[in-house]
């Protein structure tokens, strides 16, 4: 093996090992609406897809094998898309109708975490539109550490996919697609 290829080798290794290392620390965790995004892709038309988002939320999970916990409350009036009269649509009657269901709730009644402690996937129940649904996250740790003002944070990026269908949620099927995936980029204060 050459010098150079040696070195880099051992680098990556170096890294690789650091990164399986640092595992959140166990505990409750509030999440920090400031730096985490929940997103939304559908296709349109079957010649594109729509990212979307929702501005506003609250939650918390607990890190703790065998008592973890996730649970998330999304305002469905806050669905920004980037556009004015299509977010004035997805809150009507035909989408979201946010005037009657204000809010759609994630609660885990599982959350399964690796050897190091890290959560990877999460089991649970979804509230939107007036049903409830058995949703499954998918999890990866992005990192974790000390904030510049005293606390501990921990982010992670969850992802699932729902069929809208599935919720009541028919309009334009075909047109716009059933499928939505979710992605939540969250990050959490220690409390």
């Amino acid at each position: 093996m050459k010098p150079m290829n040696r070195i880099l080798t051992t680098a990556i290794l170096a890294l690789a090992t650091t990164q399986a290392q640092a595992a959140a620390e166990p505990g409750r965790y509030r999440i920090d609406p400031a730096h985490t995004s929940i997103l939304f892709t559908v296709g349109h038309l079957n010649t594109s897809r729509l990212v979307g988002r929702f501005n506003r939320f609250e939650g918390e999970f607990v890190l703790q094998p065998g008592q973890g916990r996730i649970d998330i409350r999304i305002d469905t009036d806050s669905v920004d898309t980037n556009h004015k009269k299509r977010d004035k649509h997805l809150r009507s009657p035909d989408f979201f109708n946010a005037r009657q269901f204000p809010q759609m709730h994630f609660v885990s009644h599982q959350v399964r975490f690796d050897q190091n402690g890290e959560p990877v996937a999460a089991e649970g129940s979804l509230s939107l539109h007036g049903q409830k649904r058995p949703v499954s996250l998918k999890i990866s740790p992005v990192g974790a550490g000390k904030d510049p003002w005293g606390g501990y944070r921990a982010g992670y990026t969850a992802t699932t996919t729902i069929k809208r269908s599935d919720f009541g949620m028919n309009y334009m099927l075909g047109g716009i697609g059933d499928e939505v995936v979710i992605t939540l980029e969250v990050e959490g204060i220690k409390q």
